[in-house]
């Protein structure tokens, strides 16, 4: 592979607890009860996407509520053991791009996961709010190959959730699962690699 396009939340750094232990407080200060199993579900979409997914009525609020807790949670946020290094040897090869694909929005990105210095290794970033759909749609994944000029034959998208595999397949791209988050289940079955550390990656041709 030339081209490695990766999803953050997940895959490259640890937000699970970050985003969804402050989206359940709020649900639960606004009278839904939710479990946290229930909301944990929708890790990986848009923040828009999953407080509609939940069939809150009133999600633009919610959303809002849950934003302003989040910043009593970045202790909780780490980059997974691995990762930097293998995404510093993949941008230092001059026969591999690299990229991002998240469902954060730009100004989400900034604020959250700058911090960690792991930009530094990436030659192109794809942002929710520069594609249409969100995953399991294909949109970002696509606009993921046009910033890099990669040959979707020579590309594999990197993500932990089902909506991740679902979008790289959509894409015609592989998918490799993040098993230092998840591990293979049924709904991983057509993943094309199951990744046990990050530094599989480097394995793949």
């Amino acid at each position: 592979m030339r081209y490695f396009i990766f999803d953050v939340d997940g895959t490259l750094i640890d937000t699970e607890k970050m985003y969804m232990l402050p989206l359940h407080k709020a649900l639960l200060e606004n009278g839904y009860n939710f479990s946290y199993e229930d909301v944990v579900k929708l890790f990986g979409i848009t923040s828009m996407d999953t407080v509609r997914s939940l069939g809150v009525k009133n999600p633009v609020d919610i959303r809002d509520k849950w934003f302003a807790k989040i910043k009593d949670y970045t202790q909780y946020a780490h980059v997974y053991d691995g990762i930097e290094a293998v995404v510093k040897k993949l941008h230092a090869d001059p026969n591999v791009k690299t990229a991002i694909a998240t469902s954060k929005v730009e100004a989400e990105f900034h604020r959250d996961v700058t911090k960690f210095g792991l930009d530094q290794y990436f030659d192109a970033f794809v942002f929710s709010n520069e594609i249409k759909n969100g995953k399991p749609a294909p949109d970002m994944i696509l606009k993921g190959i046009e910033k890099l000029d990669a040959d979707p034959s020579a590309t594999i998208y990197i993500g932990d959730t089902k909506f991740d595999l679902q979008a790289a397949h959509a894409a015609k791209v592989k998918f490799a699962l993040a098993g230092w988050r998840t591990k293979k289940s049924a709904d991983f079955a057509k993943a094309d690699y199951d990744l046990t550390t990050p530094a599989d990656l480097l394995t793949i041709k």
